[in-house]
């Protein structure tokens, strides 16, 4: 074969080539694109009235601080000795799987504010590692926690009578959900913790999978 017409099947061979390529990519992406048309939006389950609390350092807290921002939270108390304590080691997990300078936050109410004053819930976080610049506690009074816990995140919580309690530090029964917040202060997420039916890692996957989602929102 002569040169010119090496050339020309050379030529031709890596036009279709290209061709097949342009094309697989051209695929590819509207294959992205229509998965991600299919993928449905959180729903909304309610808004999220304003509030004023208080965090682990004694500074005031409002739902203004976070607008723009999305947040996770959940109640627990510091003496609770059993599912408060699982909670706390899973919202580090979602600390440690989130970017450290992403805008997502963690928030922990505290359904005892009578003893979960600012320098006990500074102790609770140091006893989890929490980073506080991300994962916040907050306490206030008993009708603002409840304000926003029932009100705003759908977060319930009852005080046990005395004679009901198991223990001295059986307190409380309380959700054991973790709630998404987006930007625009609504409640977009509602996800279960714990339970013999309840996979942790594929809900965890799912809060950050939702979180990542609430970020991409105008």
């Amino acid at each position: 074969m002569n040169p010119p017409a090496t050339r020309l099947h050379w030529t031709m061979g890596v036009g279709l080539s290209l061709l097949l390529l342009t094309l697989a990519l051209v695929f590819l992406i509207a294959g992205l694109r229509s998965r991600v048309a299919r993928s449905p939006r959180p729903p909304v389950f309610g808004q999220v009235g304003d509030f004023t609390l208080t965090n682990q350092s004694g500074t005031a807290v409002s739902r203004a601080d976070w607008r723009g921002r999305v947040w996770v939270a959940d109640v627990i108390f510091t003496r609770c000795a059993s599912q408060c304590l699982r909670m706390s080691r899973q919202m580090k997990e979602l600390q440690d799987a989130l970017p450290p300078e992403g805008p997502v936050k963690l928030v922990s109410l505290t359904t005892d504010p009578d003893f979960d004053t600012p320098p006990v819930l500074t102790k609770y976080a140091e006893r989890f590692g929490a980073d506080t610049n991300r994962w916040m506690f907050l306490t206030g009074t008993k009708r603002e926690i409840g304000d926003l816990a029932a009100g705003g995140l759908k977060l319930s919580a009852v005080e046990k009578k005395p004679g009901e309690r198991e223990s001295s530090d059986d307190l409380f029964v309380h959700s054991t959900i973790f709630v998404l917040v987006d930007k625009r202060g609504r409640l977009r997420g509602i996800f279960e913790t714990g339970g013999e039916q309840v996979d942790w890692q594929a809900q965890k996957r799912k809060i950050l999978a939702t979180a990542r989602q609430l970020e991409r929102e105008p």
